[in-house]
């Protein structure tokens, strides 16, 4: 068997791996590349394969940089099956239209550039319809069930503990009359992460592909999490000011809902202030998830069925509030009362968030609370990392609002998980593929197995294939030209952005310098420097 490496490799986002076995063709996910602005060119690239020829799509779970390209294939063609858990599907059923929409709303915009230049206009990675009418491949199955595939292939989805509907997959192909089983860990969640079940343990495997997000740190302890946002939130509010939580609307929203609802069983006068604060959920896509979230009970831990058993319902609270429309959304900000909103998306790269940074960043009083995971090249990446300056809609941004960040709450396991989980095996896997991490993360983390159990461990570039048998698992693309063409084209892009935001910060600065009345030699001097600068852009360009 072969396995292509199309995704998450070196990198955290776009989950996907081609699995080729016994005349069959099957994907492990199909997510989009996010953040750095090179990855639109990563999504619109053609799969290296026959779309026709595509036989089943396995979705490890609903998150955008999982499934975010399956309606790109539905409209290319693929016409599979795409196999899920129950949540992870009706999830699907809200996030690629979503998807699709936000998809629809940028090409409107990118068009309108287009056409001002002269430019013919250019087709969305797919349409909210495409992502309707993909839901026709659906298959829902259910957890712990063993599903016999055509060429000899067996399929088993486990708790993954991630978001609602996350899986591990088992799988065990047979090739001339021998079998290798190989178990890919999707996104791995924490231990007691509120209404979900800890990760699955699996005992055996031959090769094991795993998630690296916190491969190279721990986070901080769990305990603490809850009365940290609390201490923060308060603090906010006594100065005056907003609690911004950029938060990814399926999974990190619900857990924050469900632990602000959790603290009114431990009522004491700093809860009692804390429920005095409005809390607003202003994301459509939220409101739809949490709805899902209460539709599969089946998927909660003990804790979480024991308030259902109780009667009480874990994802509401009587300040808890949620903001279905655009013009609902835009009057959180013209409102006098200090507030906490909760808006998606979880990176800050679209949606509502985008407008309540505007709004807030700029403020000393105002917090930006980071809860989940922020990929290199995005604005929240940005803001974590200490920018003094950030471009929202256009405009120049100053941030000075509290930067704070709980990794708590995330939903990925951090390294002392993540190796207790590998630790848990009783037969361990003779090779580990290290996947959906930074590079950084990756390394210390193929050296944290190696030291504690010798197993080798590979880290595949994007568009590497293996071939995998009983015994060994080999690359069959081993040209280091090959590396260098494929990441040429997002490196030039990477360095495009970085360019753009180089100029910004050369055009705010000789505004200064022309404000301060600098003299003329200076002036002539950095004029000189510009013209030149001019021809060499001209010159590229050309």
């Amino acid at each position: 068997m072969n396995v292509t490496f199309l995704g998450a490799a070196r990198t955290v986002t776009g989950s996907c791996y081609l699995l080729e076995t016994n005349n069959r063709k099957i994907l492990i996910d199909c997510g989009m590349f996010q953040g750095h602005e090179g990855h639109n060119e990563l999504n619109a690239e053609p799969m290296p394969f026959d779309i026709n020829e595509l036989d089943y799509i396995l979705l490890t779970h609903a998150h955008i940089d999982h499934s975010g390209r399956i309606p790109k294939l539905y409209k290319e063609g693929f016409r599979g099956e795409i196999i899920a858990t129950k949540a992870t599907v009706e999830l699907c059923e809200i996030m690629l239209p979503d998807s699709g929409h936000i998809q629809e709303m940028e090409y409107e915009w990118i068009n309108r550039k287009r056409l001002r230049a002269g430019k013919p206009p250019v087709d969305p990675l797919y349409t909210y319809q495409d992502a309707v009418d993909c839901m026709e491949c659906f298959r829902k199955v259910a957890y712990d069930e063993f599903i016999k595939l055509p060429g000899n292939i067996t399929v088993c989805f486990r708790d993954a503990g991630h978001i609602l509907g996350s899986s591990i997959l088992e799988i065990w192909i047979n090739e001339n009359g021998q079998e290798t089983k190989l178990v890919f860990s999707g996104d791995l969640g924490n231990k007691n992460i509120p209404i979900l079940r800890d990760p699955t343990i699996i005992d055996t495997a031959d090769y094991l592909f795993i998630e690296s997000t916190y491969g190279d740190r721990l986070h901080q302890q769990n305990e603490d999490k809850v009365e940290k946002i609390t201490n923060i939130i308060l603090e906010t509010i006594e100065k005056g000011g907003n609690v911004i939580i950029p938060s990814f609307a399926v999974g990190r929203t619900q857990e924050i809902i469900y632990e602000l609802h959790s603290k009114l069983t431990k009522y004491d006068e700093k809860i009692k202030k804390l429920f005095s604060i409005p809390v607003y959920v202003d994301s459509p896509l939220a409101i739809s998830a949490t709805e899902v979230f209460r539709n599969n009970l089946d998927c909660y831990d003990e804790e979480a069925k024991r308030y259902i058993e109780n009667g009480d319902n874990p994802l509401d609270f009587p300040t808890l509030k949620f903001t279905q429309t655009a013009q609902e959304s835009k009057e959180l900000n013209e409102k006098n009362e200090k507030m906490i909103i909760i808006s998606a998306s979880g990176m800050c790269e679209a949606g509502r968030i985008k407008h309540h940074l505007k709004h807030n960043l700029w403020r000393p009083e105002s917090t930006i609370l980071f809860v989940g995971y922020q990929a290199e090249g995005t604005l929240g990446r940005r803001i974590l990392d200490g920018a003094q300056k950030v471009r929202i809609f256009g405009e120049e941004i100053s941030v000075n609002a509290r930067i704070e960040s709980i990794d708590g709450f995330s939903g990925h396991a951090d390294q002392k998980g993540l190796l207790d989980w590998i630790n848990a095996f009783i037969k361990k896997p003779k090779k580990i593929f290290i996947v959906h991490g930074e590079e950084n993360a990756q390394k210390v983390f193929v050296q944290k197995i190696k030291e504690q159990f010798n197993i080798k461990c590979i880290v595949p570039d994007k568009g590497e294939t293996y071939s995998i048998t009983p015994t060994r698992a080999v690359t069959i693309t081993t040209k280091e030209q090959d590396k260098i063409y494929r990441y040429s084209r997002l490196q030039l892009l990477e360095y495009t952005q970085l360019i753009e935001e180089e100029i910004a910060g050369l055009s705010e600065k000789i505004k200064d310098i022309i404000n301060e009345q600098t003299d003329d030699l200076a002036i002539e001097k950095i004029l000189y420097k510009l013209k030149n600068l001019e021809k060499d852009i001209h010159s590229l360009t050309k």
